[in-house]
């Protein structure tokens, strides 16, 4: 059985590899683009929204065709920042297991 001294030291590597990694999420910069480029976003690695751009030819479409447009293309940035934590966050999480529950 593994003691308890090298699970909290366990604990506390994994925590301060999330912290690190937080930061490192907060400076990744996703870039996304839809519409055939007509819409850009750029995201963080932690989901927070850094710009949107959209050609002003887009704005001349049709109303509906605009809104399908951006929220495509927010909902694909949101996917692309989501599974990026995830694979960063798995990376770092994946080396602690603790007994009776991995």
């Amino acid at each position: 059985m593994v003691g308890v001294g090298k699970l909290l030291k366990q604990a506390q590597k994994m925590q301060r590899g999330v912290e690190a990694l937080q930061t490192e999420l907060d400076a990744k910069e996703i870039d996304v683009t839809s519409g055939g480029g007509a819409v850009k976003i750029k995201i963080n690695g932690n989901g927070k929204f850094l710009s949107l751009e959209m050609d002003p030819e887009l704005l001349k479409e049709d109303p509906k065709l605009i809104s399908e447009t951006l929220l495509l293309a927010v909902q694909d940035a949101a996917n692309q920042s989501k599974e990026y934590n995830d694979t960063e966050m798995q990376k770092v999480t994946s080396a602690f297991q603790m007994p009776g529950f991995m």
